[in-house]
């Protein structure tokens, strides 16, 4: 099983900061705690042991709260000295991590995904990085996904603020140290969807494995408000 993950948590906010500021996203309360306590009391549930966060809006905010441990979960940091999006800032943390395999989240969404079946779904289709992948009523936030009857992602489709139902990434995923070090520039501002997933579709296993559990996005003032209520019978703490 996999016991290291990495999370996202260097974003700026932009559309949070009307009812959050100064503060990175994965910081805003939710019930009188950062949102990022849930994603780590989650991530303890299914036995992960250390986490390595990923930062670069305020660090110091993150990193003068959790210090070093979270409720037995051993935590470190990396942080940017400029902006690497999203799939630079998961090669640099990286670069901190002894696993093969790790588990990645973003810091400002959550998606109750049941890590040790995704796990065995990842093993046993011998895939080489999985998307937990989430159905949602309307998709006009998100680009959508395709996938053939082996699981394999076959196209990633651009959002077009339609309001429909949609197969939607769940910013989580399962990779392999080598493989994505190995096809991924170092130091350099990238993004994991775009200029990862979407240009190595041919080139690697990377397939998508469909979970309902609760999913939320906390970008957004709407969806902030929905989670101080959501989250008050949270079940991992």
């Amino acid at each position: 099983m996999i016991t290291t993950a990495i999370i996202l948590a260097g974003g700026f906010g932009t559309r949070l900061q009307s009812v959050v500021s100064d503060l990175p996203k994965p910081m805003a309360p939710v019930n009188d705690q950062p949102f990022l306590n849930y994603q780590l009391n989650y991530l303890k549930h299914y036995g992960i042991k250390k986490v390595i966060l990923s930062l670069g809006y305020l660090p110091e905010k993150i990193k003068d709260f959790y210090g070093y441990n979270f409720n037995g979960i051993e935590i470190e940091y990396v942080i940017e000295k400029d902006p690497l999006g999203t799939g630079g800032g998961i090669r640099l943390a990286l670069e901190k991590c002894t696993a093969e395999k790790v588990f990645v989240l973003n810091g400002d969404s959550f998606f109750d995904v049941e890590l040790n079946k995704f796990y065995k779904l990842h093993t046993t289709n011998n895939s080489e990085i999985s998307l937990a992948l989430r159905k949602v009523n309307n998709a006009a936030r998100y680009g959508t996904i395709e996938k053939d009857k082996n699981s394999r992602i076959i196209s990633f489709i651009e959002k077009k603020g339609v309001e429909k139902e949609g197969l939607i990434n769940g910013g989580v995923y399962i990779l392999d140290k080598k493989i994505y070090s190995t096809l991924t520039p170092a130091n350099k501002n990238f993004s994991i969807e775009k200029d990862f997933f979407e240009k190595q579709l041919q080139v690697i296993q990377i397939k998508g494995y469909e979970f309902e559990g609760y999913f939320i996005d906390i970008g957004i003032p709407e969806d902030y408000a929905k989670a101080q209520h959501d989250f008050k019978g949270f079940k991992y703490n």
